[in-house]
Order: C-alpha cells, then structure tokens, then sequence
C-alpha cells in the first residue's frame, strides 16, 4: 500500500475553494480564498486559509510550492460507476435496455478472467486520478475477482473505495448469471476480505429489480443487517420501459423503489443511481428513509433516459451527489458531469449555481454515499427491531 507516513509537509500555495455545506445555504457555506494554501503533512492537510496568515505559520523544514494563478479544490467523488464498463464507455445507438444486452453484459464476461480484470481496476484508477476523483462508489461484475481485483489496486493506491460484486440471478445471459445463495456467500466473502480494510468500504449491489429475484433480494437485505456500515448501491427509475418491467415482474409493489423498500434496501447508507421517473410516493419514502441519490446527468443524456429534477430533490431534503456512470456515462471527468447537471437543471427549469455544481461533486457526493452513519437497518437489528431474514 502507498504510504504516506513521515512524508516532509508541504505548503501549497495557490487558489482554492471549499464547502462547508450546500452553497444554496448562503455565503457562510463555502471558502474561497483568492490567494490561499494547504498545509499537507504525511498525506493529512494540516490547515487550509490564507497563504498571508500560514505562511507565518509553517513548521521547520516545510516545502513551498508556489502554484498562484491555479485552483485547488477537493478531489472529485463519483457516486456511481461502473469500472468494467471502461473499455465500451458511450457506446451509441441504443437506449438503456438494449445498451446492457448489446454492449455492457458481453464486456462484463471478460471479468471472470483475474489478470483482465486486474489490468481494467488499474486504468481505471490511474483514469479516476487524471480526473481529479479521489473517491467513487463502484461497480464490479458478477465475478468475485473483479471485486478482488479492483480493491486490491485501490489498497495500492491508498484511496477511498466502496464497491461490490454484481447480485444478477435472472434476465441477463446465462454466463453472468449467479444464485441468491451463490451471491449472498460470494459477498460475504468480499465483505470479509475488504470491508474496512485500509479505506475501503464495501456495497451490497444488486444491478436492479429486473436482475434479482425477491429471493436474491431479501438475501441482499440480510447482508446489510449483519454487517456493520455496509452501503447498498443499485439503479432505479432510469427509463419508462425499465420501470414498466419492474411493475410486470414484481406486480404486489407500488412503484418501482418499493420493491427495494420490501426488501429492507433503503436507508442512510443507501445509493439510488438516476431516480429521475419518481412518483409522488417515490419522493417521499426516499426522503423518510434518508436514502440518497446518485444523478448521473450525462448518462441520462446519452442514453436518452430523460431530465432528472434537483428541484424535487432540493424540496424533500434529499442528499444528492453526481455520478458520471461510465460506460453509458461518456467521461470520467466529474467537470464534464458537472456541465452535464447544468445543462440539465436549465431544461428543467431550475438552474445550478456552479458553485452547487462543484459542491455536488465534492462535499455533496461525500455526504451522499460516504455518510458515517451506521445503515439503518443494521441499527434496526442492534435495536432488536427485525428479526433475521
């Protein structure tokens, strides 16, 4: 693992900007400070103000890096992606259904192969970098070893990841298809192995309704109830006939997110990719629940999937981060996403500020899906609330 430990500290002097909550609260909710600087020791930052007042304040021995005229802002956190994905990112001409048979299930096969595997996780890493991402919330494949294999190059690299193997037992080629057994004792090996360990976190992820059965999901429920601080990652109300399915599949729901919510899927740590068709109902159980959601403006976009609505969000007092979801996302820069959101909130007649823009993609997305809250379910069960299911 890279290590940061006794590294000489740095003052680096530049630009720079940070929140301290959603900039729509007012002035009080960001910095900026036209000439500042970071003080970073052992891979830490120290201090971050005016570079007039730290510079008086430097330790022995520290290095200057005078950076004046650049910006610097936190790293950029992905709340929803797909690392497998990498090598078909925008692949064209289809929408959302058709896209995952014609171009994500067969380059999400070539997983089952470690050293494939291990080569992806690392481009994909070194990409996210070259991005300015520091954190994501991430997809794996059905295989266990993709898993493996992208923990194994984030440890490496001493970043902050929260991933999980895919949950898929149905409707999807037989070749990438796992159990509900099969998928409860695969990820509970890889929660084993890497929850926690250095600043990994894992998630529980089943692709969507669609792919899992109620058996599969209900196994999905018992994961976050045994383990502590767990996340759940999973898509939801992408497209019209992807919600439709899910009403032919699962007929006794009421929408689309109670099918999770039956489950015992929804709860402070709990990640909903999209969520832009919402009825009413949806709205409200998200926000009862603490769910958040992760908006993945250019995906939307480039599939044709529709306008997600930040006005919704912003009224129900829904925690909200930006995912660029590659591959049916086009980048892995969080700068074109951020765009994307822009362009989006004009069409739906509520328009981002760029700050609110730069807040969704740093201090937004961390309070989305890198919350510290224990998920609610598994308070539920330390409280003797649920039995085990």
């Amino acid at each position: 693992m890279t290590s940061t430990v006794n590294t000489p500290p740095v003052f680096w002097r530049a630009c720079v900007l940070h929140f301290l909550d959603d900039p729509d609260k007012g002035a009080q909710s960001w910095e900026y400070f036209d000439d500042g600087g970071l003080l970073v020791e052992s891979g830490c930052i120290k201090a971050c103000g005016p570079a007039e007042t730290l510079l008086k304040q430097l330790p022995e021995g520290c290095e200057i890096r005078d950076l004046s005229g650049k910006l610097i802002v936190p790293g950029f956190i992905d709340t929803h992606v797909h690392y497998p994905q990498l090598e078909v990112m925008a692949g064209c001409g289809v929408q959302l259904l058709d896209w995952l048979e014609q171009y994500t299930f067969p380059a999400e096969a070539r997983f089952s192969d470690p050293e494939y595997a291990r080569d992806i996780a690392e481009l994909f890493l070194d990409q996210c970098l070259n991005n300015g991402t520091t954190t994501a919330l991430v997809f794996g494949t059905v295989a266990p070893q993709s898993v493996d294999a992208f923990f194994e190059a984030a440890h490496k690299r001493n970043m902050r990841m929260i991933g999980g193997k895919v949950m898929m037992d149905r409707n999807a080629p037989d070749y990438l298809l796992d159990t509900p057994q099969s998928s409860y004792e695969d990820s509970k090996k890889l929660i084993n192995r890497w929850h926690n360990k250095g600043r990994l976190s894992y998630a529980v992820t089943p692709r969507f309704a669609p792919t899992s059965s109620s058996e599969q999901l209900t196994l999905a429920g018992r994961l976050l109830r045994e383990h502590e601080g767990l996340y759940l990652h999973t898509h939801l109300s992408e497209n019209p006939k992807e919600i439709a399915w899910v009403q032919e599949l699962f007929p006794d729901s009421k929408h689309y997110l109670d099918v999770y919510d039956q489950h015992g899927l929804l709860g402070s740590r709990s990640v909903f990719a999209h969520s832009i068709h919402l009825c009413e109902q949806s709205w409200d159980r998200m926000a009862e629940s603490d769910s958040s959601i992760a908006c993945c403006p250019g995906s939307n976009l480039f599939l044709g999937s529709g306008l997600f609505s930040f006005s919704n969000a912003q009224n129900k007092n829904i925690r909200v981060g930006l995912g660029t979801d590659v591959g049916g996302g086009t980048s892995l820069c969080l700068l074109n996403t951020m765009k994307d959101a822009y362009q989006v909130s004009q069409l739906s007649e509520n328009t981002i500020s760029p700050l609110q823009a730069f807040y969704l993609a740093t201090l937004g997305g961390g309070q989305s899906p890198a919350s510290r809250r224990p998920h609610r379910q598994f308070q539920d069960r330390q409280r003797g609330r649920l039995s085990g299911a």
